[in-house]
């Protein structure tokens, strides 16, 4: 029986295998630019021709190309926007919003959006991690519409074996 077994997290699997393979990549390359840097030191080779661009005049250093830079490519990441977490303020009350003596009217439409608004529930921060979740588009985890019907067979099975033991008790104080 696995009821105390630790269930598989494969996100955190993955994760894992992709740093091991990232750290082997940068050992690969630390082996690589220091085989490169030790012959560069002596001079270039004798047996590798000399390369010339038509585009630059005889005599001028050539311009470094991306590929012998040594600074890393910067990374590209989703724009996150600075104020994304913070809650809008509140409008300022209105004069409209006051009798004469000050005291605020009651506002029907405005009660009954509230109360919809917090049924409703606040928007999600991330779409896309929502659209990926529903989906099911993340290797190793269940889509949400399947992880909503599990839940929602559960309660029915529960609330039937409730109903059933609730009718039990009764019957035995009714039939005394």
């Amino acid at each position: 029986m696995g009821l105390f077994k630790k269930k598989a997290d494969p996100i955190g699997h993955r994760a894992k295998v992709l740093e091991d393979e990232i750290a082997a990549l940068k050992a690969k390359l630390k082996k690589l630019n220091a085989k490169n840097e030790t012959p560069a030191a002596e001079g270039p080779p004798k047996s590798q021709a000399k390369w010339r661009s038509t585009a630059i005049p005889h005599g001028q250093p050539s311009p470094p190309s991306a590929a012998t830079s040594s600074r890393p490519k910067p990374e590209v990441f989703e724009e996150l926007g600075a104020n994304r977490l913070a809650e809008k303020p509140p409008d300022p009350p209105q004069p409209q919003q006051y009798n004469d003596l000050g005291i605020r009217k009651y506002d029907l439409a405005a009660f009954l959006k509230r109360v919809y608004n917090h049924f409703r529930g606040k928007p999600v921060s991330n779409p896309k991690l929502v659209n990926y979740l529903a989906a099911g588009s993340i290797q190793g985890l269940r889509p949400l519409r399947y992880e909503k019907r599990v839940a929602r067979n559960r309660f029915i099975f529960l609330a039937l074996v409730l109903l059933l033991v609730l009718w039990g008790v009764l019957s035995m104080f009714i039939g005394r």
